[in-house]
């Protein structure tokens, strides 16, 4: 009977899957393999749960892929497109995130497992990007997780995503800013990004937007200090790479009263 049962929940959320998942991803996948692996029983229940309280209305096909996870295009009860970020269960990548876990006082107990693993990292990110929404630090704004998936604000048009400062030109307002998003977060926020590059900031007409904060950790973390000093070393060493004058790493740490 449970199989019947979720049969029906999966035709569902296939007719929701809107767009040609044949389409090649970022990653290599092709988008049906791709989601064959994403939609298994646990998580079509955790999207079918996202339907039937009305987090999503539906889910038009995925946008993105990394090692670790897939970004889905999902549309809210007002058509407004929405990002689903479906952390991927079968991964093995998650088990050597434990580091920045591990040391987290807000996360003194959990469980070793993958799956556990999983789930806490998605509540991770969502609590991070809550802290971080709560600063002047701009990150995608988060709706709703539950398990494996993380809803939030997509940022971008016509359900494309915005730009990384990696496919970007950039200049020394972008360099000031991505800084002073560093500072904030730490200051203000209490967080370490711990992985922090031009791969995780969007340029928008607005600004900079600040993503995947998965690995962000207290700064009580025991290793804060040196993903801070490493998040800093990363951005100068990208901005000296496009010409643009950057700041000693000592410098930027004194103004946070670190050194």
């Amino acid at each position: 009977m449970s199989d019947y049962i979720d049969s029906k929940i999966r035709a569902r959320i296939n007719q929701k899957l809107k767009k040609d998942t044949h389409t090649s991803l970022q990653d290599g996948f092709k988008g049906r393999k791709t989601i064959n692996e994403v939609l298994d029983k646990p998580t079509v229940m955790t999207l079918h749960k996202m339907i039937t309280d009305g987090t999503i209305s539906g889910v038009d096909g995925s946008v993105g892929a990394g090692k670790e996870s897939l970004l889905f295009l999902g549309e809210d009860t007002d058509s407004k497109h929405i990002a689903l970020k479906i952390y991927l269960v079968t991964t093995s990548n998650f088990k050597r995130r434990i580091k920045y876990i591990q040391g987290d006082p807000r996360f003194s107990k959990f469980r070793k497992n993958t799956r556990s693993i999983v789930h806490l990292w998605a509540q991770k990110e969502f609590k991070n990007l809550t802290v971080a929404s709560q600063t002047s630090v701009c990150v995608p704004k988060p709706i709703r997780v539950l398990n494996n998936v993380l809803a939030m604000e997509f940022i971008g048009q016509d359900g494309k995503p915005a730009p990384t400062l990696l496919s970007c030109a950039v200049d020394e307002n972008d360099y000031k800013e991505a800084i002073r998003m560093i500072q904030q977060l730490y200051m203000k926020g209490g967080l370490v990004h711990g992985d922090f590059s031009e791969y995780n900031v969007f340029k928008t007409g607005k600004g900079l937007v600040l993503f995947d904060l998965g690995s962000a950790v207290d700064r009580r973390h025991p290793s804060a200090e040196s993903f801070l000093y490493r998040d800093i070393n990363n951005i100068n060493r990208f901005f000296t790479k496009r010409s643009v004058l950057t700041r000693e790493t000592s410098a930027i740490l004194k103004e946070m009263s670190i050194w």
